[in-house]
């Protein structure tokens, strides 16, 4: 058990809830970041609910002043943060040639300078208090590849080598700093998507379940106990990993 202070940013749905949800039930305290602020307040009374401490804070990765006032508010209510989730992140499924610059851009604003954003805000505090556990969120889609999905592959592709990069740069500071990487993964967003698409969304996610060796999509509660494990004390000697959680799709 822990009462380290975590904040976890997209924590208010899909696998930002399930990461929140399990660091609630192994006595972290939680500060669940989302921009959907009801939906973090709900999350955060249920975590509260179950016997967990959480709080609920609104947070925009994209603006660094939304980030800073969020790392501002969570230190006030709850002490100085000292894990990072970095899970905030959005997607859309089309080919590469149907993008557009736009489309580029708000990929890459929300998925991966949204992480460095967070982490520029909190990680001076974890220097200067000589301890840190940064738990980014990848995908394995950015490890091996994911039709209709090149923009979002590529972002998290860039997550795991920043993750890599400041784990070298950190290491000596008594923080670790980690990439999860979800497999396909059955959440609010996956549904909404294969809602809207129709028949074309469809085959998509029955490919992603075939591809998958125990032939399933994950879910959000998946994905919390590995997130756990990198934020623990028993993890202070692992940093620089990549860790995917995806029913075997990729196992290297």
């Amino acid at each position: 058990m822990s009462n380290r202070v975590a904040i976890v940013t997209g924590g208010a749905q899909g696998i930002g809830k399930g990461i929140a949800n399990t660091l609630g039930e192994q006595g972290f305290r939680v500060a669940v970041a989302d921009l959907n602020l009801a939906t973090a307040e709900q999350t955060a009374k249920e975590i509260t609910a179950a016997g967990g401490v959480a709080i609920a804070v609104p947070i925009d990765v994209t603006d660094t002043a939304s980030v800073a006032a969020a790392v501002t508010a969570v230190e006030a209510e709850l002490g100085p943060i000292e894990v990072v989730v970095n899970n905030a992140g959005w997607d859309d499924f089309m080919p590469f040639v149907a993008t557009t610059e736009e489309f580029w851009d708000k990929i890459l604003d929300i998925n991966f300078k949204g992480a460095l954003r967070v982490v520029q805000a909190v990680v001076p505090g974890m220097i200067e208090r000589g301890f840190g556990r940064i738990v980014n969120i990848g995908s394995d889609a950015g490890r091996v590849g994911s039709s209709l999905e090149a923009v979002y592959s590529g972002s998290k592709g860039g997550i795991i080598a920043f993750t890599k990069t400041l784990a070298r740069e950190v290491a000596t500071k008594g923080i670790t700093a980690n990439t999860v990487c979800p497999g396909p993964t059955d959440t609010p967003a996956l549904r909404k998507f294969a809602e809207g698409s129709g028949d074309e969304a469809e085959k998509v996610i029955a490919g992603m379940t075939r591809a998958v060796p125990m032939k399933r999509l994950g879910t959000p509660a998946d994905i919390g106990p590995a997130v756990a494990f990198f934020a623990s004390d028993a993890a202070g000697f692992v940093t620089g990993q990549t860790l995917s959680v995806s029913g075997g799709l990729t196992m290297a």
